[in-house]
């Protein structure tokens, strides 16, 4: 258990928690949320034991096994899979310890560190590590090579797979998906729901924390309050806290008004299909949360273009790339005026190459790629620097783009533009190069809306923007009157603004004939596929004509069940886990279905009692499912053991 009691923690002369105090269960998975810039990693620092309390005390468990993602890029000539097997503090004290005792010729201490290991899993510790860095996106022939030999992003990918690999029980995860595009992310999310330890995350992904965390950290205003659920849970407490709170929306009606017209309108034309259909529930929440969409003090909104050309742009056999290869090729697809377009697919597929071919920022390989008249590009890069310059500064970047979109406007309007994007006073004069990810995604933002455009080409738009600003760029797209085409990994941003979807798979561009949903479970089978492949030459049978020992077989036979019954294992202790849960929980249920018989109840009891066997029975669904998936798996891992010669 984690207990914060009356903790006060400064940064310099900022305060960042004052008297706070909360409690942490053993096995929770929470969500760590609040602005940027309230002190969330602050926090982080203090419970790895980086930063100390000022006052009050912090309390956990001492010989708990803590696991965060290094921020340092590696620098090793280590192979990736070795790298990450490191990650595994457990089994590397095992191995220091066989190397001490077989350097000391100790019997007792070699076998003992012989068990230490098997315990610690190190017969199947590098096919782990292996399906680790596979469902991180990392090709087959990478998995041995040089840390060095991998770009930023790559090896921060590698920090994290280290991270996974530790057999923590408390977890400390930082923006864990900054670094992700979708496909790593749905695996990413998969690995996290199945790790039974403590975990903190702190992510700007909604969706993600929806499905991974069961408790809300708030931090704002140097205060932490703890929600029961997950992140749209939290959503829907504060906005009910705030409606009974506050006594005027003066300053909201009118954003919430263009809010409302919005939504009214596209519920009007939407049609039946899974995407449309999909947006529209995305929609309904904005409805619900409009106390807390409208409360941030940040918004925006795209000009209405000057033209719409109808088709924006036609692409005939086109062929996209680097130099003299091709990526994409064949690409056969039209942008019409007012399409919402969600580009999908795995990494190095190529959708970052069509959206540059696009945005005019390298020539296409092959084919025709014809605009329409009048077309009017705002391209958001994936690397805010491609775009941007970071000697200059905000105010320096908007005086050359005025001089080619409106060469008339004066200086004091450029400044108070750029104050609508949170840059004021002196920082309109600060280099870009000094400026926060989110505060450099905020002026691409801000040069975007300047240039009045009719096709926006987004590109992982909400890398470095905190929540408050997904919201608002959210808000402004489903707003903005052209077209969008829009590469992203946050999937509450692709449901809420995407009414369809191309994907960009195996060289080709096709549409794709589904919602997110569809193309989750699409990527998490092809996950489970190249796991399956990589322990598939454990399993094989020995070659024909190899000569036999019976001597060795045995041993072979013997270590192949013993492999087997540590695989099972895990297993067997998550069903009785869980086997556990549901006790408890049809206990409760029961007690509680009869309680609601009695006639004495009142109307809000009995409203109270409805909503808690509603959570009951979810949690029981969800429970009754994973526990038949884990007996699937053990009876058949078990019947293989008795099939095995």
């Amino acid at each position: 258990m984690i207990t914060l009691r009356d903790v006060t923690l400064r940064r310099g002369v900022k305060v960042v928690l004052d008297t706070a105090t909360v409690t942490l269960q053993p096995g929770e998975k929470i969500g760590l949320v609040g602005r940027n810039g309230a002190g969330k990693s602050s926090l982080f620092a203090l419970l790895a034991n980086r930063l100390h309390a000022d006052a009050g005390d912090l309390t956990m468990p001492p010989r708990w096994r803590m696991a965060e993602v290094a921020q340092n890029m590696p620098e090793t000539d280590d192979g990736a899979t070795e790298f990450v097997l490191q990650g595994d503090t457990r089994l590397m004290e095992a191995q220091a310890q066989l190397a001490l005792a077989e350097a000391a010729d100790d019997g007792h201490a070699i076998a003992d560190a012989h068990h230490a290991i098997s315990d610690a899993g190190g017969f199947d510790a590098r096919p782990r590590a292996q399906a680790m860095l596979l469902g991180l996106g990392f090709k087959p022939r990478e998995l041995d090579a040089p840390v060095n030999s991998f770009s930023g992003g790559w090896r921060m990918r590698l920090q994290l797979a280290r991270a996974l690999m530790c057999p923590a029980d408390l977890m400390l995860l930082d923006e864990p998906t900054n670094h992700l595009d979708l496909d790593a992310l749905v695996w990413l999310e998969a690995w996290l729901q199945r790790y039974d330890g403590t975990l903190i995350v702190i992510s700007h992904d909604r969706e993600f924390l929806d499905a991974i965390t069961r408790v809300t950290l708030h931090l704002e205003d140097t205060k932490l309050t703890r929600y029961t659920g997950n992140y749209t849970a939290f959503e829907e407490m504060r906005a009910e806290r705030m409606t009974q709170q506050q006594q005027s929306y003066e300053k909201q009606r009118e954003r919430m008004a263009h809010l409302q017209k919005f939504i009214d309108r596209f519920k009007a034309k939407a049609s039946k299909a899974k995407q449309a259909q999909s947006r529209v529930k995305a929609l309904a929440r904005m409805e619900k949360l409009a106390p807390v969409l409208t409360a941030s003090d940040f918004s925006f909104e795209f000009r209405e273009p000057a033209s719409l050309p109808n088709p924006m742009l036609a692409m005939q056999d086109v062929a996209c790339g680097y130099g003299h290869t091709i990526i994409v090729r064949d690409v056969n697809r039209s942008v019409l005026a007012g399409q919402r377009i969600g580009i999908l697919g795995a990494n190095g597929q190529g959708k970052s190459t069509l959206v540059k071919t696009i945005a005019r920022m390298q020539p296409a390989l092959a084919g025709t790629l014809t605009e329409g008249k009048g077309l009017a590009i705002g391209y958001f890069a994936q690397q805010e620097m491609d775009v941007l310059r970071p000697d200059d500064s905000p105010l320096n970047h908007m005086i050359r783009l005025a001089r080619e979109v409106s060469p008339q406007a004066r200086e004091q309007e450029l400044r108070n533009f750029l104050g609508q994007f949170r840059f004021e006073g002196d920082m309109v004069n600060q280099a870009v190069g000094t400026l926060s990810g989110g505060e450099k995604a905020r002026l691409v933002l801000g040069m975007l809306v300047w240039q009045r455009p009719n096709l926006l080409l987004l590109d992982e738009p909400t890398n470095h923007l905190d929540l408050d600003t997904r919201e608002a760029l959210s808000m402004a797209l489903n707003e903005f009157e052209g077209s969008v085409m829009l590469v992203s990994h946050d999937r509450a941003l692709l449901r809420e603004v995407c009414d369809e979807f191309w994907l960009v798979s195996s060289g080709g561009v096709r549409p794709f004939d589904g919602d997110l949903d569809d193309y989750q479970r699409w990527l998490l089978d092809t996950a489970r596929e190249q796991a399956k492949a990589l322990r598939e030459p454990a399993d094989a049978a020995p070659k024909v004509g190899a000569p036999s020992n019976r001597r060795e077989d045995r041993k072979a036979a013997a270590a192949a069940r013993q492999l087997k019954a540590e695989q099972v294992k895990p297993l067997r202790r998550e069903l009785t886990r869980i086997d556990n849960r549901l006790g408890v929980l049809f206990g409760e249920r029961d007690a509680l279905e009869a309680s609601l018989g009695e006639p004495q109840r009142t109307a809000a009891e009995l409203v109270d009692g409805g909503k808690r066997l509603k959570l009951l029975a979810d949690e029981i669904e969800e429970l009754e499912g994973r526990w038949l998936e884990l007996s699937t798996q053990i009876d058949a891992m078990t019947a293989q053991e008795f099939r095995s010669p």
